[in-house]
């Protein structure tokens, strides 16, 4: 008797309701960050480039990027990314290990984190962050690698050896913000595929001691760890950078001070545009504008999840998981970061802050969801 063999077939619809409005929550991010980068650049960029719009030309040309590529993603079929996964890690890996090569690398504040490209044509040079890539072509890999674990042989040892490549790689940077967002996501995924809970504990304690140690062995991380544990030791020192962020904080009181009023924006604050342009928004904009970039950032969460759970298979739900986990993880490390709930990190506001890779693969990542919410 010949079994019948079944097929699985996937429904393209059109965008729903709330696609549309996840869709728009992210465009208005995206665009309230490149204003707020010009809000807070201002001097820096005439300083540095002699053109006071240096920051906004970079963040917009890149903010249009990412869109126009997200919007090209969300209407490809997310399985074709199967096919891709594998050659877009080994060029992953293949960046991160250029980025130690002089010549190729770029140097911010003692860190090699940029691969610099130059002479593009019609272009000119260019940089960008590998450990950025890293956090979407890993997850997508993941996706592949578990939706297929039946028949994959040790699909275990090869996740923990190709996310343990890519920490070594991206610590070695060093890039511990990043590091700590790719291991999280990592085990995120590696949980969501039905790993045993004893073996995830385990995993997660010996990367958490591994990265205590790792904090431990440069004078400037461990500075940033007491600092967390008494952010009032030293103002002028080691503890300026959250002491500023602090006033900023407190500074913006129920309604803030309005868009463009800052103070600590003028060379108080220091990575305003990056990492600590959160600040700037809660004196402006004070609480109210606050919770309203973390309520918009917890929908896409939520959005993100509520995809997951609806994926029409397993890799899809993988990929959706692995999406918003990275989504979220960044955004609890820098809230977290300037709240004083844990160290700094260095890691970017998702969407809002100045950084043209990130900014780029994470308008990508949401066109995936948006792929994915299509086929339910």
């Amino acid at each position: 008797m010949r079994a019948k063999l079944k097929r699985t077939t996937f429904r393209v619809t059109s965008y729903s309701i709330v696609d549309y409005v996840l869709a728009g929550v992210v465009l208005v991010l995206t665009l309230f960050g490149v204003i707020m980068v010009y809000n807070t650049s201002v001097i820096v960029a005439f300083e540095q480039f002699g053109d006071k719009f240096w920051f906004l030309k970079n963040q917009g040309v890149w903010a249009s990027i990412g869109i126009a590529t997200g919007f090209i993603v969300s209407n490809i079929d997310y399985h074709a990314l199967k096919k891709i996964a594998f050659p877009a890690l080994v060029v992953t890996i293949v960046l991160l290990m250029f980025v130690f090569l002089p010549g190729f690398s770029q140097e911010v504040y003692g860190a090699t984190q940029r691969l610099y490209i130059p002479g593009i044509p019609f272009i000119g040079s260019i940089s960008v962050q590998p450990s950025e890539i890293a956090k979407l072509t890993l997850v997508i890999y993941l996706a592949a690698l578990f939706e297929a674990k039946q028949k994959i042989k040790s699909p275990n040892r090869i996740f923990f050896g190709v996310s343990g490549a890519i920490l070594l790689l991206t610590a070695l940077e060093p890039d511990l913000g990043n590091a700590i967002l790719i291991a999280s996501t990592a085990l995120i995924v590696y949980f969501a595929s039905g790993a045993p809970l004893l073996t995830l504990f385990m995993v997660g304690g010996i990367g958490a001691f591994s990265a205590l140690l790792y904090a431990f062995s440069s004078d400037y991380r461990r500075e940033r760890i007491f600092t967390f544990l008494n952010p009032l030791i030293d103002p002028q020192g080691v503890s300026y950078q959250i002491s500023q962020i602090f006033i900023a904080l407190g500074s913006g009181g129920l309604l803030g001070l309005g868009l463009g009023a800052s103070r600590q924006k003028y060379q108080y604050i220091p990575e305003v545009t990056t990492d600590s342009i959160f600040a700037v928004i809660g004196e402006e904009l004070g609480f109210v504008g606050a919770i309203l970039i973390i309520a918009a950032l917890c929908f896409i969460v939520w959005r993100g999840i509520s995809i997951a759970q609806k994926a029409p298979d397993e890799f899809g739900r993988l990929l959706a998981i692995g999406i918003t986990a990275t989504i979220a993880s960044q955004a609890i490390v820098n809230l977290g970061g300037m709240a004083g709930l844990i160290p700094l990190t260095g890691v970017p506001l998702p969407f809002i802050s100045y950084g043209g890779t990130s900014l780029t693969l994470l308008l990508i990542s949401v066109g995936i969801l948006l792929n994915i919410s299509r086929q339910q």
